[in-house]
């Protein structure tokens, strides 16, 4: 009901008389997200969620927690917009997405290095979402198929004590650089930064050059953010296909870089995607993937420890 109030809301504003033009079912998605961010702030605050919210969760099934609760916040500048049954339709080889909406958009190409969505069938895509990046427009699918990989077993078990000299050092004392990639591209971004602050004009119109420079610097960010994703998947990747049982150290990352002399780096080092990529690939993979608390004693030692009592 919370999210039908919220589509109607919209849909009747007159300050918003785009929303009229939107599909359906894509209103619905975005009123999904909304109330869905509301109701984790009544629940983060321990308060009793409003007549409205009680069918999303009931009020005891999450307890308060401190710090900040994630008070919802306005994006005025929304890069995405998410379909799904309707609004859309994909040509028969998968290589163009046509939409229907009010927006009257058109027919887009698909450009894919792997053409593997023609595998799939019209009733297994469940959801397209469409993202504005900063070096173009993305089509992501959200597709209902179990995901199952072979593991051969190795017979191998260690753990991996995650730092900011080296990225993780494992039981057996191998260890993977930390590449930083954000410290590599520090002074082709301050170089563009400023470029692109001089450009800038307080109370007028920005030029065309402005937004030309603003382009550049997002896709400087832009690249970083796909360095670090691309290097968490392929070492939680190798470590998963490597090992039948892996434990890495829960570090709590969001306190973490309140340490305002490590901050850059700790953000730099994505702990905290590797860990989720870690836990993805253990699951298809099938093998066991246990997070310990930070104060665990050392896994080498324990390693150490194993050995010793074996040649005794």
């Amino acid at each position: 009901m919370g999210n039908f109030f919220l589509e109607i809301t919209l849909a009747k504003n007159k300050d918003t008389p785009w929303v009229t033009l939107l599909n359906s079912q894509a209103r619905q998605s975005a009123a999904d997200r909304a109330w869905q961010s509301i109701n984790r702030f009544y629940q983060n605050c321990g308060a009793p969620t409003r007549h409205l919210m009680a069918h999303v969760a009931a009020p005891s099934s999450r307890a308060k927690i401190s710090g900040k609760k994630g008070f919802p916040k306005f994006k005025k500048y929304s890069r995405s917009v998410e379909y799904k049954l309707t609004g859309y339709k994909l040509s028969d080889d998968r290589h163009k997405i046509k939409f229907s909406d009010g927006f009257k958009a058109g027919e887009f190409d698909l450009w894919c290095s792997q053409r593997t969505l023609v595998y799939y069938s019209e009733q297994q895509i469940r959801r397209v979402r469409v993202v504005r990046r900063a070096d173009g427009y993305y089509c992501q699918f959200l597709i209902d198929v179990e995901r199952q990989e072979n593991h051969e077993p190795t017979g191998q078990v260690t753990g991996i004590d995650l730092g900011l000299k080296e990225f993780y050092t494992d039981a057996q004392g191998n260890t993977v650089d930390n590449l930083r990639y954000l410290r590599r591209s520090e002074k082709r971004l301050k170089k563009a930064q400023r470029r692109l602050s001089k450009r800038f004009r307080k109370g007028k119109k920005q030029s065309n050059n402005y937004h030309k420079q603003r382009v550049k610097v997002a896709k400087l960010h832009l690249k970083v953010s796909r360095q670090r994703e691309d290097k968490a998947i392929k070492d939680a990747l190798a470590l998963v296909q490597s090992n039948d049982l892996v434990v890495y150290e829960a570090l709590k990352v969001r306190n973490l870089v309140k340490n305002r002399k490590f901050s850059k780096s700790i953000s730099d080092a994505s702990w905290y995607q590797f860990t989720e990529w870690l836990n993805y690939f253990a699951k298809i993979y099938r093998i066991v993937c246990i997070a310990v608390p930070p104060h665990f004693p050392d896994f080498s030692q324990i390693n150490l420890k194993a050995q010793s009592r074996d040649e005794k």
